[in-house]
């Protein structure tokens, strides 16, 4: 489904991509870890083409995203939950999620997601005429994941989901995604919380300062000796 091949990026003269290899299935969830810092975030806006790469290939379903303009990756059905929510903080929640389906693609189907994320999310459907700005940050997770969910994505891009979160949050959060992903929904989801993102994984790889150093079953990185290590303090 995306494929991305010898991905280099840099902020001027500072590389922070090298020779990216990644590939994400249809169906899967494949989750991307690493430290703060080590190319995550870099990655994920590179291939919605918010940030325009260097040299390499990133193709979707056939498709060279590097022809394209961010609103043309949406178009193909790239959707992106930022890391930080990004929501509007004086829109309602009904509002907020409304605005996840401008693309005319999704506009027929916008009540219809409206109920479907609301299933997912009943505490959003109790606060549908609250201002977005004035629920907590769980919460505002919620909302910028419906948010995202509003355009029908065929592949859904969530960057660190948990930032910031408090357990049961966080634990709520990834219980969420995975039922997303048994709706249906490709998921390509990069995060700090090692555990809780590996073991949801259908494949994972680990980033280390800008390079891809292992790659395997979520479970496999799981008892791999060097995650344990790194990031688990095991």
């Amino acid at each position: 489904m995306l494929t991305i091949d010898r991905l280099s990026f840099s902020y001027g003269d500072m590389q922070v991509l090298w020779d990216i290899d990644l590939k994400v299935n249809r169906g899967e969830i494949v989750t991307v870890v690493g430290a703060n810092g080590a190319g995550k975030s870099t990655t994920l806006k590179n291939i919605s083409r918010l940030q325009k790469w260097h040299s390499g290939t990133v193709t979707f379903n056939g498709t060279d995203l590097s022809r394209l303009a961010p609103h043309e990756v949406v178009a193909c059905g790239i959707i992106q939950v930022p890391e930080g929510r990004k929501i509007f903080p004086e829109m309602t929640v009904l509002e907020n999620l409304r605005m996840g389906s401008y693309c005319k693609s999704a506009r027929h189907d916008r009540e219809a997601n409206v109920e479907r994320v609301f299933s997912l999310f009943p505490r959003l459907k109790e606060r549908q005429k609250q201002l977005g700005g004035t629920m907590s940050g769980g919460e505002q997770q919620m909302l910028a994941i419906g948010r995202g969910l509003m355009a029908n994505p065929r592949l859904l891009l969530l960057d660190e989901p948990s930032l910031g979160l408090s357990p049961l949050f966080v634990k709520n959060i990834f219980e969420i995604i995975t039922e997303i992903n048994r709706q249906g929904v490709t998921i390509l989801l990069v995060e700090q919380n090692v555990y809780q993102s590996l073991r949801i994984a259908h494949r994972a790889y680990v980033l280390e300062t800008g390079r891809v150093v292992l790659t395997g079953s979520g479970e496999e990185l799981l008892n791999d000796a060097h995650v344990k290590k790194a990031f688990l303090g095991m």
